[in-house]
């Protein structure tokens, strides 16, 4: 079903005033239409639309047609805008609703008209659908976990287990798959010049990865597996992805890991996961944190869905933006305890000896076996859970107990230990008991249900582990008696054990199994709860579609062994019904004569009380269904209850919060949110109630009901205890069946054995004093005895009777004398034995009977001796019920009176006129049933040959004593009878039937008065029905069976879709019980369609079950609809019915007779008119243009095929096909045929199609055979003339180089990177799908579109194989009624010349990408081969070696005739040493729709029209003509253009150059202004550009699995139209020559890796470099012996030639993988230059000292001073600006580049600075690398630069002989800071012992001053 909720929509333009708008939604041609609201700037709906889908499931391909239109205004003003809606997403996963909000709208042109829709749109399968079919529906409580849907899904994980986003695929037939996994690259793997190498396990398959260098390779390697499993097997296969370094030793070979299933990717959105990263964790040591980065892409592919376009690989480089983390490194480690106690109830073995019946030797020796954690690994491939966790075992873990003797209760005492892993891989403890080999019955215990992961509800409720009981544990197995039947619906109770489930953290100590402590088995007993006695009573309504059994049939209720009369282990119960023969009920099926006193069955038994749970349970399952008004109610029970085991609290728990968050959010109050907000958080709440229904340990087994024909089991039904229990706690904690009367259908696969209406009760038996009011009638109670007597020498006696005696039960085995037979303990006779009459013999009033006899009593009365004289109920019916007059009795419905009154004189009266009892024992000649033998089936009326008769005789018992207990409850298995001799006993007692003198009473419920109803079934069509065999055709009868009538329609012959437009009504059919308990439960009616081809029963077609309408009120009655009903047959579905039922109730108040009657058309009743489809004139006209491609039965060509046409009853006969082989068309093509068909499009028939062949001898065998549905889409209205686009003024562009294609390639690729192309003028359109699958483009069959004919007869598997194609196309649209009228035009009318043309074909192959690897490495080697006809083209030898990604850039030409060359092949085969070479896939393009559509798909039409140059015109039409061709063939004017050629008129409207143009053409080679024109009016009409498209490569021996894609175009040439313009040439690029120029200066920084005589840190330092991926191209410096702290000097050049791919920006590097390699394999990976520090040593290997990774094309900038070099990001100089990385460019754009950069360490996961190295990069084309040549290191020609010998300390190498000279590079490079310091501070420390040295003399000399003395004593 699909369901669609129209919620709102936005209207920009709105006023509110006008007509009021609606949403009109199509979906597989059925409309549907919302109602009309007013047309503001929000309408709302909140409206539901539904789709039935039936039998024929949601398809990926599937899409919902919308429209919003305006109410009542004409077609041309109506539409505001439509759109479509794809839903494969829907398809994919059924169980996730499809939510768009504002979906904008389109114009019929595809341009946006402003206005949104918001809609919600879910779909139901089939299969999910409540069919109300007890048998059919799954057990109660089977929710997959606690917790309710997540939005918010999460993607995987690492090593342990990968999350899902919610549970696994679910489990069906097995398909076929294939997982693919690529492998990009590597970032930060740790490690120090490693070598890493990639390995992927994909299931049991191990793939392995070229060897890179570095830390960050780059791989781009693709790996597949192909899987032929079930989505659930396949959801749980490993992928386990490991880096290796390959120079390690194994043991440490190791990088990292990671560890995910396919289901991760399977619930990925697209099953894809793009572009990840997956953070590598070392599996021996997960806390060790991330060991590097590896960058993959995985997909799953499916047979038959679509695959969403990948990623490019050169995609979005940040790892934290898409990094797929462990979620749980380390799962935790717990031991399930499952501890085994005891068992009851076993099966008994059948003895050998009757004497060891009920000896212990008749019990089985019992084990019990118990698996976990592992699923068997089969030749499919399964691979279990154990792949997925270390340390658990691939097969399955199974433990069993010991064996013990045979006894009834064996105790075992054991408990078994099994590792978990947390959370759990596998969700079911799988339990069977034994008995040697053969398994006696299974059970299952699921972890989701008794275990919660926690957290599941707001609120945080805690989670648990799984606990389970200790409780009793049901197992089911087949019955002993059911060998005939499958076992898999003979479910039989076998038992129940005694089971407590534990968990406790850590490991069992190797423990497998143990006793269990004597404390704990006392325990158990304390914890078990009490038993008490539960009745179980069942009361039959009604049973038919029985089979015809020579054997009495009867039905036997039982739960557990308690009522199952196969069972010797408990007493005798009331549980079958009394045994009878069905009755024919007159037209095809048997039914049991009931009547009106309805058997009953009683069973008693002892359970533990498990009322608590099962009100838990029940309340749930009530709130469930009403969710809010349920709670209320619900609570205060919970909240009272008593747990009793750990399970008990944690879901009472559970159901507590979850109650009272429920009743937070309504006490909220009434939510104002529209509904598509309100559904999905409705279903999360009905999610999180669901999970919390099971209730594992109730431990009472389900009902059985089992049809018995004598000791054989027919078929069964098992009800869950739980639904039938009663409560005293209110109606919301019973059972939903409790006391309700529903159908059962008792089924095997493929048969139906009966149609059960039942109601049944469950309870105690101390609270039964409340069945009565839950059965309908009154309850009576006998015992039963039949009187037997063979007719002997012509009078009956009863002695001498052989082998039966004299009274006996019904079978006539047992004795059972009247006078011998006592009531039970604590009951008394009431009344005296009596003759019982055989009403069961009596078939129902009218039914199956075309003429019945009515009947009224005149009553008169009379005083003694008086006259006669009228009574006081003047006329009465034969039961003495008033009824009306003679002269006032109506005629029912649908019948007609066929004679008049009349006396009837042969009535039950005495000779005084009066009326004798009905049934009396004083007549006892009228309660006998006769037979021919005894044995024989009996028979009322008597017959000659008759030698055998009977009577039953019935008494009447009730309870001595009133009591609280319901009377049924206390008869305790038998009525006691005194003890008779064993000599008299005639025949052994049967099994389960108790001692001979026991009977079994008869327990009965009477109804007063039925209730009288009235059927009328519509049954307008059957739709696709499926004939047996070979057959085409089917004569189709549909059987309709009632409760205890059926009916049958007319066959129609000759027909798959059966228009019977027939009422089927059942008059006065008799139901039993409260008129308004048939409201809720409705009888079902069930439809058989059968195949009535000739003479007895036919063949089975179908079957439906169908529910009423009930009706009690007739005046209130609305006529009912028609609806779909699926139909199904022996193989699964077999096509739909469309009829409707109503159930009418025939009160008293004579409202049936106001009731009009169908209308009665050719001896027949039809359908009313308010429920019969309208029809209406159409007319159906048919293009049949030709059969393509048919293909004989039995080896015979086919050679002058025909065709019919069938549609609503007629026929059309096309006139054969000549000639084959020449001409596969038609000779006439256009056909008309008017016919009457429904206005609804719901109801409209299919057309179906018939291909007949003429051989000799007028032979006509059928070829092939097609069914068209949806005709909608083949509907046409008169619309307007097409309206074009008004054309606007494009922004002038300068001009640019026109460039090679691959320019404008790239450009449409969107990368403009690698293209020459500034601007879009001249684009190409590259469409990810096939040309055909383009939305506008119609599929190219705009003209006619192809039918595939498929081989005639029912049977065509689950993929039928086509024996042919139907070429043509059908239109219908509606005709006047009034013959005045004209009818409106043909319209195939103007059609092309339906001869054979010669074609010029170029096919033009550009590349493919995602090709399956066939090649043990992974790769395949691609090469071409295009096929058309017998013609082909494609070399071995141009072949594209180790590549999935080829890039072809060829074109092939090929001449064709279509269309008996149609069909275009391009395959890609792998290249092998040896023919023949393996098939990649293929495509197939049918040619001949291309060339006959209407959007002109022969040639794409190119953007610009150039006279020259790479971007020529090609087409041979030239663009004015084109147009004039386009005009002709759509039945337009012819342009008329001006003489300058710059304005046109076409299709109404004028168009200047101008519109398109606004000045000069400034491309070069314009054509002229007339062509210009008539080129931009063509793009306007929408035809197919110039274009690429992609198509899907598929390989037939894995069908429907996609194997690649191929991007390419066709050009299609007729040879009629002259020759075509060059073709365009896609020669691929070729790669330049580059080199790379490295000069390393200096080092900075190192790390010293020896320590020097002195103590001082040095290292030998060399520099060793090369390209990525050119590892034999490696070159190295000279080494600077003793380089004191890190400091070198080289002055050293690497030179490094290679390929450079601009336009991809990768490095083309063309090399053998090895040397027996026989092709070079082409590499493209970044540029990368990668620079390593070492340290020399001389009798040890180097050291590492750091690694310099430089990717040219982001190229970091270089630091100019070794002091600037840094690995830590460079601060912001404002203080709000953040930490910046280096600036990058690309060294191909700039050239030239010197600086510093720093060299790296990889250490535990994380980088360090290892130094620094001063470089100059320097990147020379070819042509550059000639004229500027130089050498590599010093060597000549040393220039560009010139490099001189590095300047480097002669201490370096003489140390002994200049130790001064060293001193300087030892002692003072490392402390010259020190030292410089410590002189300045000598130096002020001399000058202050100076100052204080000469301070005193000089402060004295100062003071004295001798010189100025000195002066003065000379001038004196």
């Amino acid at each position: 079903m699909l369901r669609l909720l129209v919620a709102s929509a936005h209207l920009p333009a709105a006023t509110g005033a006008g007509p009021g708008v609606h949403v009109y939604a199509r979906f597989r041609g059925v409309p549907r239409s919302t109602r009309v609201v007013p047309a503001e700037r929000s309408p709302a709906w909140n409206e539901m639309l539904v789709w039935p889908l039936a039998a024929r499931p949601l398809r990926p391909t599937d899409s919902l047609a919308l429209r919003l239109q305006l109410w009542g205004q004409p077609e041309a003003h109506r539409l505001l805008g439509a759109t479509t809606v794809p839903l494969c997403c829907l398809a994919e996963d059924p169980g996730l609703p499809l939510d768009l909000s504002q979906l904008p709208l389109r114009d019929p042109q595809g341009h946006p008209t402003g206005t949104t829709v918001s809609l919600r749109c879910s779909y139901v399968p089939p299969g999910q659908v409540a069919a109300g079919n007890v048998t059919s529906q799954p057990p109660e409580g089977v929710a997959p976990c606690l917790s309710p849907p997540r939005p918010t899904p999460v993607v995987g994980t690492a090593i342990g287990m990968a999350s899902h986003r919610h549970p696994k695929p679910a489990a069906g037939k097995k398909e076929d798959f294939q997982v693919r996994v690529r492998v990009l690259q590597g970032h930060q793997l740790q490690g120090s010049a490693i070598k890493p190498v990639v390995t992927v396990l994909i299931g049991e398959h191990r793939f392995r990865s070229r060897i890179r260098a570095g830390n960050n390779p780059y791989y781009n390697e693709v790996f597949s597996q192909h899987f032929h499993l079930t989505p659930a097997q396949l959801a749980a296969v490993p992928i386990h992805i490991q880096v290796l370094n390959s120079r390690a030793i194994r043991a440490d070979a190791i990088i990292g890991a990671f560890k995910l299933d396919v289901g991760t990717v399977y619930n990925a959105p697209g099953r894809r996961l793009g572009g990840t990263w997956l953070s590598l964790q070392h599996p021996r040591h997960p806390d060790a944190g991330c060991c590097g980065y590896l960058r993959i892409g995985a997909a799953v592919l499916r047979a038959g869905e679509p695959v969403s376009e990948r990623e490019e690989a050169a995609g979005s480089q940040e790892v934290e933006a898409n990094l797929l983390q462990s979620a749980l490194l380390t799962p935790c480690v717990a031991t399930l305890q499952l501890r085994i106690y005891r068992a009851e109830e076993l099966p008994r073995e059948e003895p050998s000896r009757p004497f060891l019946a009920g000896s212990k030797r008749s019990f089985v020796a019992a084990a019990v076996r118990a698996s976990f954690a592992g699923r068997t690994v089969g030749a499919g491939g399964t691979v279990g859970a154990a792949d997925r966790c270390p340390g658990v075992t691939v097969s399955p873990t199974q433990l069993c107990t010991r064996a013990m003797p045979p006894d009834a209760k064996p105790t075992w005492n054991e408990v078994l230990f099994f590792p978990l892993r947390l959370p759990p891989l596998c969700d079911a403890v799988e339990l069977a008991i034994l008995s040697g080999s053969k398994v006696l019955g299974t059970a299952a215990l699921h972890l989701s249900h008794i275990s919660s992961a926690g957290a599941e509800l707001e609120g945080g409720v805690p989670g648990f582990l799984p606990c389970f009981g200790p409780s009793f544990l049901p197992f089911y197995g087949p019955r002993r008696d059911a060998a005939d039947v499958p076992s898999d619906t003979m479910v039989a109770y076998r038992g129940r054990v005694l089971l407590e489930l534990s968990t406790h953290t850590g490991d069992s100590d190797g423990r497998q199994q143990d006793a269990i402590a004597p404390e704990d088995i006392t325990r158990v007993q304390r914890l078990l709860p009490r038993r008490h006695r539960l009745g179980l009573c069942a009361v039959f309504y009604s049973a038919t579609m029985l089979p015809p059994a020579s054997e009495p049939l009867r039905f036997e209720l039982s739960i557990g062994n308690h009522g199952d009369t196969g069972d010797t282990s408990c007493r005798p119960a009331a549980s079958a019904s009394p045994q009878g023969h069905p009755l024919f009920d007159g037209n095809r099926y048997y039914c049991m004569p009931w009547h009106d006193s309805k058997p009953v069955v009683a069973v008693t038994s002892s359970w533990e009380d498990a009322g608590q749970r099962w009100d838990g349970q029940n309340l749930m399952h009530s709130v469930g269904e009403r969710l809010v008004s349920s709670q209320g109610a619900a609570l205060p029970v919970l909240q009272a209850q008593r747990p009793r085991t750990r399970l008990d609290v944690e879901l009472r728990a559970a159901r507590l919060q979850l109650l009272q968050l429920l009743a937070s959010a309504a006490a909220a109050g009434p939510p104002r949110r529209a509904w598509a907000e309100l559904l999905p958080e409705a279903e999360a709440w009905l999610g999180r109630v669901a999970a919390l229904q099971a209730e594992p340990q109730a431990g009472v087994p389900d009902v059985l009901l089992w049809l018995r024909s004598g000791a054989r089991c027919l078929a069964c039904a098992r009800i869950p205890a739980h639904r039938l229990a009663c409560s005293a706690l209110g109606p919301a904690a019973c059972g939903r069946l409790c006391g309700r009367t529903h159908t059962l259908m008792l089924e095997v696969p493929g048969h139906l054995h009966a149609q059960l209406r039942v109601r049944l009760w469950l309870g105690r038996v101390a609270e039964s004093q409340e069945l009565p009011r839950y059965l309908e009638g009154a309850l009576h109670i006998y015992a039963e005895t039949y009187e037997n007597q063979t007719k002997i020498l012509g009078k009956w006696s009863r002695q001498a009777l052989p082998a039966r005696p004299s009274f006996s039960d019904v079978a006539g085995r047992v004795a059972l004398p009247r006078e011998r037979i006592r009531p039970p303990q604590g009951w008394c006779w009431d009344g005296p034995w009596a003759v019982e009459p055989p009403r069961r013999l009596l078939p129902e009033p009218e039914a199956g009977m075309d003429e019945v006899l009515e009947e009224v009593y005149e009553n008169q009365s009379r005083r003694h001796g008086g006259e006669w004289g009228p009574a006081a109920v003047p006329s009465t019916d034969v039961a003495g019920a008033e009824v009306p007059p003679k002269e006032e009795v109506a005629c029912p419905q649908g019948w007609h009176v066929t004679d008049d009154w009349r006396v009837e004189v042969t009535g039950a009266v005495d000779e005084a006129g009066e009326r004798c009892p009905h049934h009396s024992p004083e007549a006892p000649d009228k309660a006998w049933e006769y037979a021919s033998l005894w044995g024989g089936r009996f028979h009322l009326q008597r017959r000659a040959g008759d030698a055998c008769r009977r009577r039953c005789w019935r008494r009447h018992m009730v309870p001595e004593l009133p009591s609280s207990v319901a009377a049924i409850f206390l008869l305790e298995g038998t009525a006691d009878a005194e003890e008779m001799p064993e000599s008299k006993q005639m025949a052994a007692t049967p099994k389960g039937q108790g001692h001979p003198q026991h009977p079994t009473p008869v327990i009965l419920c009477t109804f007063e008065r039925p209730s009288s109803f009235q059927l009328r079934c519509y049954l307008f069509q059957a739709l696709e029905l499926k004939p047996h065999g070979t057959k085409t055709t089917a004569d189709p009868v549909a059987h309709v069976s009632f409760v205890h009538v059926s009916q049958s329609t007319r066959v129609l012959p000759g027909t798959l879709d059966p228009v019977w437009d027939q009422s089927l009504l059942f008059h006065r059919v008799q139901l039993h019980g409260d008129p308004r308990g048939l409201r809720d439960e409705p009888p079902a009616v069930v439809v058989e369609v059968f195949d009535q081809d000739g003479g007895g029963a036919g063949s089975f077609l179908g079957r439906s079950v169908c529910t009423p309408k009930v009706w009690l009120d007739v005046g209130r009655r609305k006529p009912p609809r028609l609806q779909r009903y699926p139909l199904q047959g022996p193989g699964g579905p077999a096509g739909e019915l469309l009829a409707a039922f109503e159930l009418l109730h025939e009160a008293e108040d004579g409202a049936m007779a106001r009731l009009s009657t169908p209308p009665w058309r050719q001896g027949t009743f039809g359908i009313p008119p308010g429920i019969r489809p309208v029809l209406r004139l159409m007319a159906l006209e048919v293009l049949a243009w030709g059969l393509r491609g048919l293909r004989g039965r039995c080896l015979l060509p086919v050679r002058a095929p025909s065709l019919e046409v069938q549609c609503g009853g007629h026929v059309l006969r096309i006139p054969p096909i000549t000639d084959l082989a020449t001409n596969p068309n038609f000779p006439i093509n256009a056909f008309l045929l008017t016919l009457h068909l429904p206005v609804e499009e719901e109801y409209v028939p299919p057309i179906r199609l018939r291909v007949l062949d003429t051989q000799g001898f007028g032979f006509r065998p059928h070829v092939g055979q097609a069914c068209v549905q949806d005709l909608a889409r083949f509907r046409h209205e008169p619309d307007g003339e097409e309206q074009l686009p008004q054309p606007c003024v494009p922004v002038e562009e300068e001009d640019e180089e026109e460039g090679d294609w691959w320019s404008k390639f790239y450009m449409a690729m969107g990368d403009k990177a690698k293209s020459h192309r500034r601007t879009h003028r001249d684009s190409l359109k590259v469409y990810g799908c096939e040309l055909e699958a383009v939305p506008k483009f119609e599929g190219l069959q705009d003209f006619c579109q192809t039918f595939p004919l498929y081989q005639p007869g029912g049977q065509q598997g689950d993929d039928p194989v086509p024996v042919g194609e139907f070429k043509g196309l059908f239109c219908l649209y509606p005709l006047p009624e009034d013959p005045g009228v004209p009818p409106p035009p043909r319209r195939f009318q103007e059609l092309p010349p339906s001869q054979p043309q010669q074609c010029l074909v170029r096919i033009y192959i550009v590349r493919a990408f995602d090709l399956s690897p066939r090649d043990r490495n992974g790769m395949c080697d691609p090469y071409v081969r295009v096929s058309l006809g017998a013609k082909t083209l494609g070399k071995r030898d141009h072949y594209v070696p180790n590549t999935v990604e080829p890039v072809f850039g060829r074109m092939f030409e090929v001449m064709g005739t279509v269309p008996l060359e149609k069909d275009l092949r391009v395959s890609l085969l792998d290249h092998d040493l040896l023919p023949p070479d393996q098939e990649i896939g293929s495509t197939t393009i049918d040619l001949e729709n291309r060339l006959l559509s209407r959007f002109r798909a022969h040639c794409g039409l190119p953007r610009l029209y150039r006279m020259d140059g790479p971007g020529r015109w090609r087409d041979q039409l030239s663009p004015s003509r084109a147009l004039e061709h386009l005009a002709h063939s759509r039945g337009l004017q012819a342009p008329e253009f001006s003489a300058d050629g710059t304005a046109v008129i076409f299709g109404g409207s004028t168009f200047l150059l101008s519109h398109f143009e606004s000045g000069p053409p400034t491309y070069r080679h314009p054509g002229a202004p007339r062509e210009r024109l008539a080129l931009h009016v063509l793009h306007a009409w929408n035809l197919v550009p110039e274009h690429l498209e992609t198509r899907t490569l598929y390989n037939s021996a894995q069908p429907g699995l996609e194997q690649g894609k191929v991007q390419m175009w066709v050009d299609i040439f007729p040879a009629s139209l002259g020759p075509p313009g060059p073709p365009v040439d896609i020669t691929p690029r070729k790669p330049q020559s580059y080199e790379l120029r490295c000069v390393v200066w200096n080092t900075r920084d190192v790390e010293p890796g020896d320590i020097s005589a002195a103590g001082q840190r040095m290292s030998d330092i060399y520099v060793t470099g090369w390209l990525d991926g050119l590892e034999e191209q490696k070159q190295r410096t000279d080494v600077h012996y003793r380089a004191l702290q890190g400091d070198g000097s080289f002055h050293w050049r690497f030179v490094f030639p290679f390929q450079y791919l601009a336009a991809e920006q990768r490095c083309v590097l063309p090399r053998k993988e090895h040397f027996w390699s026989l092709d070079e394999t082409v590499l493209k990976v970044p540029p990368k230059l990668i620079l390593q520090v070492w340290d020399n040593d001389k009798f040890s290997a180097d050291d590492f000292l750091g690694v310099l990774e430089l990717e040219l094309t982001r190229l970091p900038r270089p630091a100019q001073r070794p002091q600037d070099c840094t690995l830590k990001p460079r601060l912001s100089p404002w203080p709000w600006g953040k930490a910046r990385g280096p600036p990058r460019f690309s060294l191909f754009r700039q050239k030239l580049a010197r600086g510093w950069w720093p060299c790296v360490v990889h250490e535990g996961g994380t980088q360090r600075m290892a130094g620094k190295l001063e470089l100059s990069l320097e990147l020379l084309d070819e042509k550059e690398a000639e004229e500027r040549p130089a050498g590599k290191g010093r060597e000549e020609p040393n220039a560009y630069p010139p490099l001189q010998p590095p300047v480097r300390p002669d201490s370096s190498f003489l140390w002994l002989l200049a130790p001064l000279r060293a001193l300087r590079y030892a002692v003072w490079r490392r402390h010259r800071c020190r030292i410089t310091a410590t002189a300045a501070l000598l130096l002020l420390l001399l000058l202050l012992l100076n100052f204080i040295y000469s301070a005193p003399g000089y402060l004295a000399m100062k003071l004295v001053n001798p010189l100025r003395l000195f002066g003065a004593g000379s001038k004196h």
